[in-house]
């Protein structure tokens, strides 16, 4: 089922034959034409059950004894087919904001995580007539995308700096879960504009845990570089001596160089210098 325009005309044209026929049919009466006089007052009754106003951004959906007719998306007073169901649906932009929800990561760690998702309907009849209620089918839907698009990125990773994760990458979570969250609604003729996350940490239960490994890893990245900056330090320095100076080092004496230099660069306290002045 799909959304299509049904007839309508202007309203206050149709008031104002309405209210004709009205008086038209009482004044037969009243002379005597009951039949032509009781014609024109039902008519009239027609014509004011067709009457419908429409308020801005809402659409009228036109049902005809349990047949879908057509949608109304013009703002006014407008004159349609009469004796039809006329049901509003809202045509703005919402929000919704899921709850807290708890799921696990692609590592397996408890997370908590929540969104706010932007939509709007964009086929009434879809909205009205696929789902059982489309407001709650959007709810349910979206706790489910987000617990899936949860579960196919870790909450964070030192390990490989170039992965995706939840908490280094929101704009790509929030694209997918914005893709993923379109496609189980389409059917309900809602479009999804926007996904944002607005609650991610870790559970409770392994807050603490959690953030000691991220600072075990943060520390051990650190050293990493540390120790590699202080090794290509030690090296230039042993080669800018080699060829601006004459001086001939020893194995021994190299060793100790490197061994010195090193201790100073990689320390994380300032190293007290020992000046020998002599041969003891």
């Amino acid at each position: 089922m799909e959304e299509k325009r049904v007839f309508h005309v202007n309203g206050y044209l149709g008031l104002l034959v309405a209210l004709l026929l009205l008086v038209g049919g009482g004044w037969g009466i009243y002379q005597g034409h009951y039949f032509l006089g009781a014609l024109l007052i039902l008519i009239a009754l027609l014509a004011g059950s067709s009457l419908t106003i429409v308020q801005p951004n809402t659409a009228k959906v036109l049902t005809f004894f349990g047949s879908y007719v057509g949608t109304i998306r013009d703002a006014g007073l407008f004159l349609t087919i009469p004796l039809t169901n006329k049901e509003p649906v809202s045509l703005r932009v919402r929000n919704f904001n899921s709850q807290v929800l708890k799921v696990n990561d692609l590592k397996g760690n408890p997370i908590e995580i929540a969104a706010v998702i932007v939509f709007k309907v964009v086929d009434t009849a879809q909205a009205l007539y696929a789902v059982d209620d489309y407001e709650a089918f959007v709810e349910i839907q979206a706790e489910s995308a987000i617990r899936h698009v949860a579960s196919e990125y870790p909450y964070d990773t030192f390990e490989d700096e170039a992965a995706l994760t939840l908490r280094g990458n929101p704009n790509e979570v929030s694209a997918k879960l914005t893709a993923e969250l379109q496609a189980r609604l389409a059917v309900a003729g809602v479009k999804v504009i926007e996904t944002r996350l607005t609650h991610l940490a870790y559970a409770t239960e392994i807050a603490s845990a959690m953030l000691q490994k991220q600072q075990s890893a943060a520390i051990l990245a650190a050293r990493q570089t540390i120790v590699a900056g202080a090794v290509s330090i030690v090296e230039d320095a042993l080669q800018q001596l080699t060829r601006e100076t004459d001086l001939q080092l020893s194995p021994e004496q190299r060793l100790t160089i490197i061994n010195n230099l090193l201790v100073a660069i990689v320390s994380e306290r300032g190293s007290q210098p020992v000046i020998e002045t002599g041969q003891r």
